[in-house]
């Protein structure tokens, strides 16, 4: 049983460093096509969910103390992640075909703040994942 435990949280932290790694470097430097990247974050994301429920089945079914507190408010943090990047960075991403120069402008505007509030709300998900374990 150990093995699964190491692919499970193996998988999570993978795909939660590539969710969390690709989105602040797009939202640090709007050049970076985000377009690119909006599928796999998202494929990542739900990996990481999927990865997620795994884990809390796992080691925290049955308790909520302050630990699982402060990972639940991880958990929200990243869904909202989630749903700015889908709002913003995927609506931005699939209006971009065919728009004028100063349409694509706009949403390339867009799609980098959506990926720069994501990001932020993703280094408070890692830093209530990181310090879970001191409450």
């Amino acid at each position: 049983m150990q093995y699964v435990y190491i692919v499970v949280i193996g998988l999570h932290v993978m795909a939660g460093v590539f969710w969390a790694g690709t989105t602040i470097a797009v939202g640090r430097d709007p050049d970076i096509r985000a377009e690119r990247f909006f599928r796999p974050q998202m494929g990542a994301a739900g990996l990481v969910f999927l990865t997620g429920i795994l884990l809390w089945y796992f080691f925290h079914e049955g308790v909520f103390g302050s630990m699982e507190k402060v990972l639940a408010l991880g958990i929200v943090t990243a869904l909202i992640a989630a749903g700015v990047q889908g709002a913003l960075v995927g609506s931005a991403s699939r209006q971009l075909a065919g728009a004028d120069t100063a349409t694509e402008r706009q949403l390339r505007a867009k799609m980098t703040r959506g990926e720069r509030i994501a990001g932020g709300l993703l280094v408070l998900t890692v830093l209530c994942m990181a310090t879970a374990r001191m409450f």
